[in-house]
């Protein structure tokens, strides 16, 4: 821990020490921090939430606040997609990188990464990410400093009412003091969050700004689907009574019918009539309720999602889904970016400096979310590539797939199939080509086939094969081997990566002139040069044998 140093915030306020080994924030009952709240979002009307909004624009956000904590409450949708993209940030795992490459950065670096490794942690950010709805939100650090060090203990979340910005800018933050003053936030102390639906000052740049109207619109219009419901949703007992009925009658005949269930019940005299007259463009459905009430879903949906794929159940098919799914993808991007520089700015950084004081460098917090990797389509694209001639090292494949290097003597995996023919490629005795058929094809350079193909291939020793021309063939054959395995090489890739034989045979037709086949030419020119000379020679032999 250092002391040397006089440490100020981004406001450049001085760090006051003995003010951050307290809990500043807390709440009490009956006190200036109540945790008890309004709500005027009973019997909101277009006036009343008109003033509410203009009393938040003017620094006084204690009841927009209180309104959006309603809707979160009373709004199941706004609810529900609200948590999904906040929760979608706070799962995200997070890594630090570090500041440079000491070992003081490292041991910086580490400190952080084992204290983010806290099961509360998850939950706090979860917290701190109440600033996507309200725009903003303050989260008071609690810092143990008991055996001489400084560390981040926990994050507790302080209700945003506590809280003002300075009436000049509206854009400084504030809080209250225990008299209910303006004062300067403490240095050190809060993490100050802002996640912004859109620029400008944080009174005006939460989702809850939007959802307050969106909200209020569609109570109206639950409210007359209730009032619809009641009106044709339960029957309507009317009792007639005649001409002759007296008051006694009458009240009788309403107990009747008002006792049979329900409050829609009335009397009438026998020779009146009640009609009740309905909309001819609606009648008597409740689809433009309904209609109505999930396009306003919608509308939520698009402004904290971005999209509606992922709260409808018709998603316009697998195309729109993938779509509507990157858009998401772009908006949790964006979240994870500015939750990681808040928590950078408001907590690494004073941290360090408290323990370790000013640096250079400073870790980084980072989120992001770790996409997997398509490993089919790596592969089909590797394939051909490797085919084709690209150097790739096994190891980097092995990572790709995170698997490890096969130990020495494990058993191996081959392709199907292949496995009893290489057992028996693999056999002692078996591996070279068997004499006789390097008669029938003696510049084949592969090992044996399996015992099934290589009897199809064997035949006697051809008669005609003299004992002179035996060991030119052999020698033939071996010097032309590595020759024939290049050209076959060429011509297998060639193969495998055509899709039909018209493909194979066009693909061998263009390539056949650049085959390496000059090597190949020059043994075959030793050959014949030797095979002439050689029965040159034995022509001569023959003829001074037949004069002698």
């Amino acid at each position: 821990m250092t002391r040397g140093h006089q440490l100020v915030d981004q406001w450049g306020r001085p760090v006051k020490r003995a003010e951050l080994k307290r809990e500043l924030a807390a709440p009490t009952v009956g006190g200036v921090r109540s945790p008890i709240t309004g709500y005027p979002g009973d019997g909101l009307t277009p006036d009343r939430l008109a003033i509410i909004l203009r009393e938040a624009d003017q620094g006084d956000p204690i009841r927009y606040l209180e309104l959006a904590e309603t809707i979160e409450e009373r709004d199941l949708h706004y609810a529900g997609v609200l948590g999904t993209r906040k929760r979608s940030v706070s799962q995200i795992e997070i890594t630090v990188q570090e500041g440079g490459e000491s070992q003081h950065d490292l041991e910086m670096a580490k400190m952080v990464r084992d204290w983010l490794d806290r099961d509360e942690l998850s939950d706090e950010t979860f917290d701190i990410l109440d600033a996507m709805g309200k725009g903003y939100s303050f989260t008071e650090i609690v810092w143990d400093t008991s055996s001489l060090q400084w560390q981040p203990v926990r994050l507790e979340y302080r209700d945003p009412r506590w809280f003002r910005f300075q009436r000049h800018d509206l854009a400084t933050p504030m809080m209250l003091d225990d008299s209910g003053q303006e004062i300067a936030l403490p240095a050190y102390k809060f993490i100050y969050a802002r996640i912004k639906a859109k620029s400008g000052l944080a009174l005006r740049s939460g989702l809850a700004r939007l959802a307050t109207w969106n909200w209020m619109f569609k109570a109206y219009t639950q409210r007359d689907w209730a009032i619809f419901t009641q009106t044709y949703g339960q029957p309507i007992r009317v009792g007639k009574y005649g001409p002759g009925a007296d008051q006694k009658d009458q009240d009788t005949l309403f107990r009747a019918v008002a006792n049979i269930g329900g409050d829609c019940a009335a009397i009438i005299p026998d020779s009146m009539m009640i009609e009740f007259i309905e909309a001819k463009s609606i009648g008597s459905s409740t689809d433009h309720y309904e209609r109505r009430s999930d396009w306003l879903d919608k509308q939520m949906s698009k402004a904290v999602l971005g999209q509606t794929a992922t709260t409808d159940a018709e998603t316009g098919g697998l195309g729109s889904g993938k779509e509507h799914r990157e858009v998401q993808q772009d908006i949790e991007a964006a979240d994870c970016k500015a939750l990681a520089a808040i928590l950078n700015r408001d907590l690494v950084r004073p941290w360090i400096d408290l323990e370790f004081g000013p640096q250079v460098a400073y870790p980084r917090i980072v989120i992001k979310r770790q996409e997997p990797e398509d490993l089919k389509a790596f592969s089909d694209a590797i394939g051909p590539m490797i085919d084709r001639g690209l150097r790739v090292a096994t190891s980097d494949v092995l990572d790709k797939f995170g698997l490890p290097e096969a130990d020495q003597g494990a058993e191996i995996l081959r392709p199907q199939g292949q496995s009893a023919l290489s057992a028996q490629s693999q056999a002692p005795g078996e591996g070279a080509m068997p004499p006789e058929s390097a008669v029938k094809y003696p510049l084949n350079t592969h090992p044996a086939p399996a015992r099934g193909v290589a009897a199809l291939q064997t035949e006697a020793p051809s008669a005609g094969r003299s004992e002179p021309v035996a060991p030119a063939v052999d020698r033939l054959a071996k010097e032309a081997a590595p020759e024939i395995g290049a050209m076959l090489a060429q011509i297998e890739v060639m193969l495998q990566a055509a899709g039909s034989l018209e493909e194979a045979r066009e693909m061998l037709l263009s390539a056949w002139p650049d085959l390496a086949s000059d090597g190949l030419a020059g043994v075959m020119a030793e050959a014949f040069l030797a095979a002439h000379a050689g029965g040159r020679a034995l022509i001569e032999e023959d003829g001074q044998r037949a004069d002698g």
